[in-house]
């Protein structure tokens, strides 16, 4: 590996991990086609992404805990079904021929900038209902506690889809899976788009050491080039992670959706190529 390789592997990881921190993700939507950009195979980049992903994301995660954002039982919640569907990604990503792998992942950024949207429309109708109803009193228990369990219920599966939708994008594509968590959590737990951020983070430090685990198996993972990209990352979280809350959520949501936006157009290129 020339000098020049390695200064252009810490700088992406840098980046990487400013986006990580800023963005709640692992990183891999940069990593991945940067790493497919210096010759390697795809599911060399997805595996070598997951990798360096766990140094990013836990860096990120306790500079979060430390600061007070991160919620411990949010993250286990979702954390856990993505253990075992990041696994079920890793087995689909040594199956997909190369074009087919990246432009699944094409779509992938695609149907998220769809999904930050489609939160904006859910919370202004929200706040139009809430301005309808706010002079109306609903006073019959028994119907609150009904609405109380089935709420409970509702959220749990909405925990379970959420996390393992991110697992399993994680051992497929490399992306520690907040690419989706973040939109899901969103529009499905009505959290505002710093916390499932910060939540997103924590989850994505589980998925990314679960899908290298399974492509460590299959060889898959350069190990070299995933720990200068995970420490460069390391650095880059730790600038990102302090000033996200202090950013307007406008400026957030914008920021994500341009990257998910330019990045897709390189993906869709680099699939026509490879077909």
């Amino acid at each position: 590996m020339t000098p020049i390789e390695l200064l252009i592997l810490a700088f992406a990881g840098i980046i990487a991990g400013i986006l990580a921190g800023f963005l709640g993700i692992g990183g891999g939507t940069v990593l991945v086609p940067l790493l497919i950009s210096l010759g390697n195979e795809s599911i060399q980049a997805v595996a070598t992404s997951s990798l360096s992903i766990v140094i990013t994301a836990s860096a990120g995660s306790i500079q979060n805990w430390r600061m007070g954002y991160l919620d411990i039982n949010n993250v286990l919640s979702m954390a856990l079904p993505a253990l075992i569907t990041a696994q079920i990604g890793v087995f689909f990503a040594n199956l997909f021929p190369e074009y087919l792998l990246l432009f699944t992942f094409g779509l992938l950024l695609i149907s998220n900038i769809y999904l930050v949207e489609l939160r904006k429309k859910i919370v202004a109708i929200k706040n139009q209902e809430e301005e309808a109803n706010q002079n109306q009193e609903f006073v019959e228990e028994n119907n609150e506690t009904n609405e109380t369990n089935v709420y409970k219920i509702q959220d749990l599966w909405h925990r379970i889809l959420t996390g393992g939708a991110g697992g399993l994008l994680a051992g497929l594509f490399g992306v520690g899976g907040g690419i989706i968590m973040v939109p899901l959590q969103i529009v499905l737990l009505n959290e505002n788009i710093k916390k499932a951020i910060q939540t997103s983070l924590g989850v994505i430090v589980i998925t990314a050491i679960s899908a290298t685990a399974g492509h460590a198996y299959s060889g898959n993972v350069l190990w070299l080039t995933g720990a200068i990209l995970g420490f460069g990352g390391l650095l880059g979280v730790q600038f990102s992670t302090r000033f996200l809350p202090k950013l307007p959520d406008k400026v957030v949501s914008l920021a994500f959706r341009s990257l998910l936006a330019i990045l897709s157009i390189y993906i869709f290129w680099k699939a026509w190529q490879s077909y």
